[in-house]
């Protein structure tokens, strides 16, 4: 028992080590002092909201890392001691060793999670838009089961998720719909999702059980943090309300309380009518559009507006990003990772974590085992 544990212990150690060389090094520890150094000699420091915000923000990013390292470093200390009492006959300790390894297994993936969401807005909150493809009723049906498979991940993660527009098919299922996501790592996880999902299914909608191929696109959005400074003149918006629709009580239905807001410049169209009162949907909103613009602002200063653009993709055959085959066989395939499942219900009720982190490791590698957007023999 004890050589299972040690080797275990080892296994997970190696794992740890590199992940370690990118939280906890001599050059992070030299930076928090030199962020300490600066907010306490410069007398200007608190006066620049932006950059002390900024500076704080860094400094407690390296100081979680480090101590997530020096944490996990006892806990493999503490896990040794308890396999050599387990050897002596010490049962308590035996049982506690492979509490202690369970733990350890977690810790160090969570770590390794971190390690990859190291991009500028990984850490942010997301705003989801999802959009029916070529399918007709077929893709609506679709639309509302990626729609329910994105709140399902929402869920099993502790992140707060609220559809806040949603547009219904004419005979079953969404047109489209927009859902904000609040939680830390939000976007950095969801950012895999960007593009087209596509499902091979026997039709529930065919009388004659045939085959069908139907199409939805998902676009995520970070919610950019208050400190970053995106102005939205009064005078650039075009705001109308209406009634909403759909389910909701008296008070929705009654009263123009949804509000569509128009950015005049840019062209940006966001709605909102899932609050009480036109002032809650009017902050949505505001909130939707200010994610909008950053992100074109984003693409402008680092000029990866072709890559922004190549992951939405058109909306129909051979853009996909990911296969979930129903039938002939069951199978959920990522066509760029080459990730996949013979389990189709599980991941389309959320368990889609296992595709996320796939795809943020390949991305750090720099290379994608799959081509994307190929179409496989079935069609």
């Amino acid at each position: 028992m004890s050589e299972l544990q040690r080797a275990l212990l080892a296994e997970i150690r190696e794992k740890f080590e590199p992940i370690r060389g990118i939280f906890d090094t001599p050059l992070k520890r030299k930076r928090i002092l030199e962020i300490e150094a600066e907010s306490n000699s410069d007398p200007n420091f608190w006066n620049d909201r932006r950059k002390s915000s900024a500076l704080l923000k860094e400094k407690k990013n390296i100081e979680d890392g480090v101590i997530s390292c020096e944490s996990l470093l006892k806990k493999f200390e503490d896990t040794l001691v308890a396999i050599e009492f387990g050897e002596e006959g010490d049962e308590q300790s035996n049982k506690e060793a492979d509490g202690s390894i369970s733990e350890l297994t977690q810790d160090v993936n969570l770590l390794e999670t971190k390690r990859l969401l190291s991009g500028e807005t990984d850490k942010n909150s997301a705003i989801i838009t999802i959009n029916a493809g070529a399918g007709g009723t077929e893709a609506c049906d679709w639309a509302q089961m990626i729609t329910r498979m994105m709140l399902r991940f929402c869920d099993r993660k502790g992140f707060k998720a609220e559809v806040v527009d949603e547009l219904e098919g004419e005979g079953a299922g969404l047109k489209n719909a927009t859902i904000t996501v609040d939680g830390e790592y939000a976007y950095g996880l969801l950012k895999s999702e960007n593009g087209v999902h596509r499902l091979v299914r026997i039709s529930p909608f065919d009388s004659n059980a045939r085959r069908h191929t139907s199409f939805c696109s998902v676009f995520v959005s970070p919610v950019i943090d208050d400190d970053i400074n995106i102005e939205i003149k009064e005078s650039d918006l075009k705001i109308d309300t209406y009634r909403a629709g759909g389910a909701g009580g008296q008070h929705v239905n009654r009263t123009d309380s949804a509000v569509r807001m128009t950015h005049m410049p840019t062209g940006f169209v966001v709605q909102s009518q899932q609050q009480r009162s036109q002032i809650q949907n009017r902050e949505t909103c505001l909130k939707l559009l200010k994610a909008k613009l950053y992100e074109l602002e984003i693409s402008k200063r680092q000029a990866e507006s072709k890559a922004i653009e190549d992951a939405k993709m058109d909306n129909a055959f051979g853009s996909q990003i990911r296969s979930y085959v129903l039938h002939p066989y069951k199978l959920v395939k990522d066509v760029r990772t080459l990730a996949q499942s013979s389990d189709p219900n599980v991941i389309l009720d959320g368990d889609i974590e296992s595709f996320c982190l796939e795809y943020l490791r390949q991305t750090a590698a720099g290379q994608f085992k799959g081509k994307g957007g190929s179409v496989d023999d079935l069609d």
